[in-house]
C-alpha cells in the first residue's frame, strides 16, 4: 500500500462505512477535505466504498477490511492509519449490529454478539484512538452512533437498545477523562433511516413515513450532516452530548408495529 501522509489535512477513522450512514459520512468528510480511513467487515464493500470517494476526491481515502469487535484489530487498524496519513484527528465509531428477538428467548450468543460489536468495538476504538490524540497533542474529536431505540423503547430490541443506550452514557463518562487532552466526544441518534438494508424492507419508507412528524425517514446524508458539524472545529466546545435525529420521531412515538 503506498503512503500517502498529509501534514495539511484533517484525518477522519470511520468504521462500519462500506454502505449506508458510514459511507455518507466519509463521503462527505471527504468532500471536506479530510483524509479518510475506511473501514468495513466485508472487504469487497471496502474496496467499492473507497473507490467512490477516491472517484470524486481523488486520493483522499484509503481503506482497511475487518472486524472492529477484535480488539486485536482495533490496534492494528488505528496503527495503519498513522502509518499512512501520519495521525487521526476524527474517530466516528459507526460498526454496529442489530439482532432482533422477543426478550423471553433471546439468546446468549446474539446478546454478547451484540455487546462485542457495539459497546466493545465503540469502547476501545474510543481508547486507542484517544492515546494516539494525546501522542500528538493537539485534541481531536470522537463521535459515537447511538440510536433512538436508545430513548424510546422498541419491540424486539432490547438488547440493541441497550447497546445504544451505553454508548450515549459513554460520551458523557469520557468528557470528564478526555477533556483535559482538547479531545471532545459525543454521540448522535438516528431514527427510522432509508439505507440498502431498510429500503429492502416491504413497507419500511412508507411506514416510517407516516409516523414521523417530518413526512418521511432520515436519508443517510442527514446523519452525515450532523456528524460533520460535531466533529469539525466549529463544534469542538460541545462535548459530551447526545443529538437525536428523527425528524421528530420521539417526540411523539407511534410505533411502526400498530
Amino acid at each position: 500500500m503506498n503512503k500517502t501522509k498529509s501534514e495539511t489535512a484533517p484525518v477522519a477513522l470511520i468504521t462500519g462505512a462500506g454502505v449506508g450512514i458510514g459511507f455518507e459520512i466519509a463521503f462527505l468528510l471527504a468532500s471536506k477535505g479530510y483524509k479518510v480511513m475506511l473501514n468495513d467487515l466485508d472487504e469487497t464493500a471496502t474496496l467499492k466504498a473507497c473507490e467512490k470517494i477516491n472517484n470524486s476526491f481523488p486520493q483522499s481515502c484509503q481503506g482497511i477490511s475487518g472486524d472492529v469487535s477484535d480488539t486485536r484489530f482495533i490496534e492494528r487498524m488505528v496503527q495503519q492509519t498513522v502509518e499512512i496519513y501520519g495521525g487521526i484527528d476524527v474517530a466516528v465509531a459507526n460498526a454496529g449490529i442489530t439482532v432482533f428477538g422477543d426478550f423471553l428467548t433471546y439468546q446468549e450468543a446474539d446478546f454478547l454478539k451484540v455487546m462485542q460489536l457495539n459497546l466493545a468495538g465503540s469502547f476501545f476504538l474510543a481508547q486507542q484512538v484517544s492515546l494516539q490524540m494525546i501522542k500528538q497533542q493537539r485534541g481531536g474529536s470522537l463521535l459515537f452512533m447511538s440510536s433512538v431505540t436508545g430513548h424510546q423503547a422498541h419491540k424486539n430490541l432490547a438488547a440493541y437498545g441497550m447497546s445504544k443506550a451505553a454508548l450515549e452514557m459513554l460520551a458523557k463518562t469520557l468528557v470528564v477523562e478526555l477533556s483535559p487532552y482538547k479531545i471532545n466526544v459525543n454521540a448522535v441518534a438516528p431514527g427510522a433511516t432509508m439505507t440498502e438494508r431498510t429500503a429492502s424492507e416491504e413497507g419500511y419508507e412508507k411506514t416510517w413515513s407516516e409516523i414521523t412528524p417530518m413526512g418521511r425517514p432520515a436519508y443517510p446524508k442527514d446523519i452525515a450532516e450532523a456528524v460533520a458539524f460535531l466533529v469539525s472545529p466549529a463544534a469542538r466546545h460541545i462535548t459530551g452530548q447526545s443529538l437525536v435525529i428523527d425528524g421528530g420521531w420521539t417526540s411523539t412515538s407511534p410505533s411502526p408495529y400498530r
